[in-house]
């Protein structure tokens, strides 16, 4: 922008991950952001916290390690600024390999370093309708996404939103925990940041009988598709017992029981804060009714008395047929001032929703201001997002579903390796391609750096 000029402006609806991060990126680059979020004056079935970046289902960000998809999307965010993996960096508890934060210090870091920004401007309401430009807009609304404003989206694509459902883990409190009965470790002793409920044969096979005879919440449109990755416990018992105790239940990793054996299976907890007075119970997301919930978990051996702080929940989550209805900037095809950012594209998982944020606010700086910037190589992890979202991955645009970044999103290798190197090879290929991308993007934008 040359001295003289009017100040960009640009207006993001929604303060979850994505629009956050969204907003982080344009102010840094220069813009006036006007940020409405509904909170709290209207909150979704699973949201709590009246503060921006909440996290809602679990505090983990996943693998840190990286030589996998997720891994290399955290570190391509990291090279390019972004806010929220610096406060992830800021209020990370201990979770092994993975980067989990304390979900509270985290939202309050986010929302207390956009605040300060002088051009960064919040307002707290409810959209139910879509601008009419020609304003651009990001609308990151994420998956919760009200039904007037899905309406007022399916209105002018000509397309309904589709959905699936998801489910929350119970969170409970370290004070009702049986400490004798479980013990601290991370899997393959890297660490001791997990606490591990092990059951015997015999212990297993009664909550295996608990679980499944339990009751289930009925689904608010009926029968529906759930996410794989985020599949409820209870809905993978039904599929067998062998998905439960070699899925969210499994031993492996942790040889060394209490009593110096491998456990029969394990249950585990992840600090919800850094003083470990509350726990997530890992892989346990459900729609059990509530004291199902507690009967369910006072089947574990050390659970029997767990004082449940936050019951899980099912929700229904709704995403946009992105090939079919945008562009390569993200824009509403019909109406290009309007683009979609996060998990209602239909990128799925916390990482993933941040870096939409960031990469759709980056599409739309470029195009607006006519840099000859191309999008991110498909063999990087933005890139592989991008792909995924405007289809160019999939045989037929009209085959479309939610999809955390996975190593399926990327190009295969062009050189012949056995298993155990191919992590390490996408790693390094993705790493060299966006090394080029971002000085590419660095010699046409100069991003400032939010204090």
């Amino acid at each position: 922008m040359k001295i003289g000029e009017t100040m960009e402006k640009i207006v993001v609806v929604g303060g979850g991950l994505a629009g956050s991060e969204a907003a982080a990126i344009l102010l840094r680059a220069g813009y006036e952001v006007t940020m409405i979020e509904q909170k709290p004056v209207h909150f979704s079935g699973a949201h709590k916290l009246p503060g921006l970046a909440e996290l809602v289902c679990s505090n983990s960000l996943r693998s840190d390690r990286a030589a996998n998809a997720v891994g290399l999307l955290k570190e391509e965010l990291e090279k390019l600024g972004s806010l929220l993996m610096r406060a992830a960096r800021a209020t990370a508890v201990p979770a092994g390999r993975a980067l989990a934060v304390d979900r509270h210090a985290f939202s309050a870091m986010v929302t207390e370093t956009l605040l300060k920004q002088p051009n960064f401007h919040l307002e707290r309401r409810e959209v139910t309708n879509l601008p009419e430009g020609p304003e651009p807009v990001i609308i990151a609304t994420g998956p919760l996404t009200s039904e007037p404003l899905l309406k007022a989206i399916a209105k002018v694509t000509g397309e309904e939103a589709l959905s699936f459902y998801d489910a929350l883990a119970p969170i409970v409190d370290n004070s009702s925990i049986d400490m004798s009965k479980c013990f601290l470790l991370s899997r393959y002793d890297e660490g001791a940041d997990y606490l591990n409920f092990p059951m015997n044969k015999e212990e297993f096979l009664h909550f295996y009988e608990v679980l499944t005879t339990a009751e289930v919440v009925p689904l608010a449109h009926g029968d529906g598709q759930f996410f794989e990755g985020c599949l409820p416990i209870e809905e993978i018992a039904r599929r067998s017992m062998h998905a439960l105790r070699f899925g969210p239940l499994k031993p492996v990793g942790l040889e060394a029981g209490p009593d110096g054996r491998r456990p029969y299976a394990v249950l585990q907890l992840r600090r919800e804060d850094k003083a470990g007075q509350s726990w997530n119970i890992v892989g346990f997301q459900t729609r059990l009714k509530q004291p199902e919930q507690k009967r369910v978990l006072a089947a574990v051996p050390g659970l029997e008395n767990a004082k449940i702080l936050r019951y899980g929940a099912i929700h229904q989550n709704a995403f946009v047929a992105a090939p079919l209805v945008l562009d390569n900037t993200m824009g509403l095809i019909k109406a290009p001032w309007i683009h979609i950012a996060g998990q209602l594209s239909g990128v799925e998982g916390y990482v993933e929703s941040m870096a939409h944020g960031l990469l759709t606010a980056l599409l739309v700086i470029i195009a607006q201001r006519g840099l000859n910037v191309p999008p991110p190589p498909p063999t990087t992890a933005l890139g592989a997002l991008f792909s995924h979202v405007t289809g160019a991955v999939r045989l037929s645009k009209k085959i479309y579903e939610p999809h955390n970044v996975h190593w399926g999103l990327f190009p295969p290798l062009e050189e012949a390796c056995n298993k155990a190197q191919r992590g390490e090879k996408r790693y390094e290929r993705g790493a060299t391609d966006f090394a080029a991308w971002q000085k590419l993007l660095s010699e046409k934008l100069n991003l400032s750096v939010l204090e």
